[in-house]
């Protein structure tokens, strides 16, 4: 939950989960009860154990996600299996391919995550408003980390609900960079966009809640300049972050398997081609993992790999 020293508008809960999954932003009051963003989808029972203990024997209205990474939008899929009558919002960019399924275009399969099918009902339009709770948030666009994200801003209480466009210590992975696509200019173009708005209270989708909001676009500001400077350091940072990715996901696996996986899943393939193509791939997997190992994040034992 958000620590309680900071003031959030009333009926706003926050499920602060681990980085496998995004956080959670419930907002109960007299007109609805909307819960946005839904996390991973091994972490599903506990999205729905989470919304459940929290509204007792009250409905669950909306489900919104601010975009369609797998670490936002996992829980649909279960959440709508166990509120049947709950509607689901999702920004406009990719509906037709949650219309018509497509994982592969959805980057689940490509990047070697899951999502379950889900339904949606309607779309968070940027430049418009919506009412979770009993309040009017305004839809803002946030392309950079996913071309087609949303944040959400309450103006009375400043409250800006940030997902990947902000945190305390950065912002999310740019993947259209990754994919030869230019979107570090519109990362900075969030940035002030957010700065602009002056929130007091930033809601991320992945970490604490925080109030030092220039302090955190200061942070990000300086990670951009220096994946702007050097795009290698980005790559590098993100092939580590989607290896830490399911490392979190399948906690333990033989090295020589992990690094199968990764060889053998799309985007790594695609990140290798474009940036370390000096590099055979098996070789550079392995470093990535012995990088992962040497900060802490991985830890090694006998032929097994695991999640630390």
């Amino acid at each position: 939950m958000s620590p309680p020293s900071i003031p959030l508008p009333p009926g706003v809960r926050v499920f602060e989960r681990g980085w496998l999954s995004a956080n959670g932003v419930l907002l109960q009051g007299k007109e609805n009860c909307a819960l946005v963003d839904t996390g991973y989808a091994s972490h599903s029972a506990q999205t729905v154990a989470l919304v459940q203990k929290a509204l007792g024997s009250g409905s669950l209205d909306l489900v919104l996600n601010t975009h369609l990474h797998s670490d936002h939008c996992g829980g649909n899929a279960a959440l709508q299996q166990a509120y049947p009558d709950v509607k689901t919002l999702i920004p406009p960019g990719l509906s037709a391919f949650v219309r018509h399924w497509d994982p592969v275009a959805l980057t689940y399969t490509p990047t070697g995550q899951q999502c379950p099918q889900f339904r949606f009902e309607g779309l968070l339009k940027p430049g418009d408003e919506v009412v979770l709770g009993e309040t009017a948030w305004q839809v803002h666009a946030a392309p950079g980390h996913d071309s087609h994200s949303v944040i959400l801003y309450e103006p009375a209480t400043r409250t800006l609900i940030s997902a990947d466009a902000l945190w305390e210590n950065g912002f999310g992975i740019v993947f259209e960079e990754l994919e030869g696509v230019k979107a570090f200019d519109e990362v900075a173009a969030t940035l002030d966009l957010i700065e602009s708005l002056t929130p007091s209270v930033v809601i991320p989708g992945h970490g604490s809640v925080f109030t030092d909001v220039g302090a955190a676009l200061s942070v990000a500001r300086s990670r951009l300049e220096g994946f702007v400077r050097d795009p290698r350091k980005h790559a590098k940072h993100a092939a580590k972050v989607l290896l830490k990715f399911k490392l979190l996901e399948v906690q333990q696996a033989t090295v020589a398997d992990f690094v199968r996986w990764a060889a053998g899943t799309e985007y790594f393939q695609l990140v290798h081609r474009r940036f370390f193509v000096d590099l055979v791939l098996a070789r550079w997997i392995e470093q990535l993992t012995g990088e992962l190992e040497r900060s802490g994040a991985a830890a090694r034992s006998g032929d097994q790999i695991q999640n630390a």
